[in-house]
């Protein structure tokens, strides 16, 4: 259960309610100051994950935001910066050992200490699977070696197993929480979160392949005589529109799918999933209208969407 709708590589999401917005972190993490109880460093901006809003219940609120920091700084650490490809994962791997030994009760790395002692208390605590938050840095891991080389995504199969590992473990993690382990509803739940990174990948064309970041499958960009590689060579013609057009109904259908899990949750999680819904939704219809034009403008929800938003949530 995803709580956050997709947004840009600056990474705050609209269409969710927000945390307090604290400074940022430092590029790559690792120097916080020590505190007597360990606390999560600020959660402003990782794109897959929820905030522990107004909306989650009270007693879910710390192991989401120990999650949220985990995530968010593992983020940082593929993300933000200039770091070098190496350095990059030289960090992850030692980030991953903290994880290893967070779970295990042993004492992590002094490195992240606002990270992994929520971490750990919520690990022993709620008995967190460790596979899921493995599979989280697997996919960052993938994100900088895939950056590195300027490498895409051959087919939908490909692109659809790095959001098995981005972004689904994200929702069963949730779900874990809330208590709710049905294999419908885990399915449901990672249709959504699927979606939501499918949407943000298709938010962020105009952003992303500037930089060297394909995630058109080439598959999809060849049936159209296109190059995954070079969508924004000259101006959008009828066949980038085609192209858009079919991302996004891809991105619709695994929405829609997993759409009855807002029944499931309960109170104030089902309303804000509600909310995440819509948010993805939301964002297709501007990619739509937007067709091939999405290569060069990025489409946002803007203040004026949230009475759509709160009016299609409540009909749902």
């Amino acid at each position: 259960m995803p709580a956050g709708a997709p947004q840009a590589p600056a990474h705050s999401k609209p269409g969710a309610p927000q945390a307090p917005q604290p400074a940022e972190p430092a590029a790559l993490p690792g120097t916080e100051p020590r505190h007597a109880e360990p606390l999560p460093p600020p959660v402003t901006h990782y794109e897959n994950f929820p905030v522990a809003s107004w909306l989650c219940p009270p007693a879910l609120r710390a192991p989401i935001a120990a999650l949220y920091a985990f995530a968010r700084t593992a983020d940082d650490l593929a993300d933000e910066g200039h770091a070098p490809a190496a350095e990059r994962l030289e960090a992850l791997t030692a980030y991953a050992a903290d994880l290893r030994a967070a779970a295990a009760g042993t004492a992590p790395s002094a490195r992240w200490p606002g990270v992994f002692g929520p971490l750990a208390a919520a690990i022993a605590r709620h008995a967190l699977p460790l596979p899921l938050l493995a599979d989280l840095l697997s996919a960052f891991e993938q994100d900088v070696r895939q950056s590195a080389a300027a490498a895409g995504y051959a087919d939908r199969a490909e692109l659809l197993d790095y959001c098995r590992r981005s972004a689904n473990p994200v929702g069963r993690l949730l779900l874990h929480l809330y208590g709710v382990n049905d294999d419908e509803a885990l399915a449901q739940s990672d249709a959504i979160c699927t979606a939501l990174q499918l949407i943000n990948f298709w938010q962020d064309l105009s952003v992303d392949l500037p930089r060297g970041r394909y995630y058109v499958p080439e598959a999809d960009a060849r049936a159209r005589g296109l190059d995954a590689r070079n969508l924004r060579a000259g101006p959008p013609g009828a066949a980038h529109d085609a192209l858009v057009a079919s991302l996004a109904q891809w991105a619709r259908a695994r929405m829609l799918a997993g759409a009855p899990l807002v029944h499931r949750l309960p109170g104030r999680a089902g309303w804000e999933l509600r909310l995440v819904v819509q948010g993805g939704l939301r964002v297709l219809d501007k990619v739509e209208a937007l067709q091939g034009g999405c290569l060069r403008t990025r489409p946002r929800i803007r203040a004026w969407d949230g009475p759509l938003l709160l009016a299609r949530a409540l009909a749902m």
